[in-house]
């Protein structure tokens, strides 16, 4: 068989490039084993690089934080240590991947990420218990079930691209289907302990009840036709 050269050096480039894209000192762990990396490190750097109104409400011990959208991110991280390891995460793990290529210009030398974030870190039971309800409890929930129409949750945040995406025609939805279907957008910031009772570790996520019984359940971003094809 013969070798079409000019297909090799664009093949070759395709993999270069792609290879050039990825932090070449970081590894992403799961939740469990980034929680034992880190016990078993001493004086473990952590590094939140959420907002720092995310970072308020909850963070990992010990984390100091950097938001990685703000204007001080360089700054936030000048007293970490380079030739140790950090360990970085985020909401979902988007944030800490994009701060990854940073801070290997920066000099680190070892970066540990936390897939999926903090919404894997709360679903593998890794946050501290928390006697306090933060949002809408689950009897509350329940109650929103409770219709003759059918009824379409969508959990989703600010901050989360997908989410902000669908939310346009999510909201154009909620009055051109009102007649058979009950739309209800809840911020997941804004109700974790229903978040971490339902087990919801990625957004958005949908939930489609029809009489109180899940039909249909979607994490990840779903085109508006994908979703009038569900609802309908």
């Amino acid at each position: 068989m013969k070798f079409n050269p000019i297909l090799l050096v664009i093949v070759s480039f395709i993999l270069f490039s792609c290879n050039g894209q990825t932090a070449n000192n970081s590894q992403i762990l799961d939740a469990k084993t980034f929680s034992e990396k880190i016990v078993a490190t001493p004086n473990a750097q952590i590094l939140d690089v959420r907002t720092a109104t995310e970072f308020s409400s909850d963070h990992i011990d010990q984390a100091v934080n950097a938001d990685w959208l703000g204007n001080n991110f360089i700054d936030g991280t000048s007293k970490l240590d380079r030739t140790k390891p950090l360990f970085v995460y985020c909401k979902s793990g988007v944030r800490s991947q994009s701060a990854a290529t940073k801070l290997e210009e920066l000099g680190f030398t070892k970066i540990y990420l936390l897939q999926g974030g903090i919404l894997k870190w709360d679903a593998a039971g890794l946050s501290k218990p928390s006697t306090e309800a933060i949002g809408m409890t689950a009897r509350e929930y329940s109650e929103l079930l409770n219709s003759d129409k059918k009824v379409l949750i969508n959990f989703y945040a600010e901050w989360c691209a997908p989410c902000k995406k669908m939310a346009p025609y999510v909201k154009t939805m909620q009055t051109e289907f009102a007649d058979n279907v009950t739309i209800i957008r809840l911020d997941a910031d804004k109700n974790k302990t229903l978040m971490n009772e339902m087990k919801i570790s990625e957004l958005p996520t949908l939930l489609l009840y029809d009489k109180k019984e899940i039909k249909w359940r979607q994490s990840g971003f779903v085109s508006e036709d994908d979703l009038r094809k569900q609802i309908q």
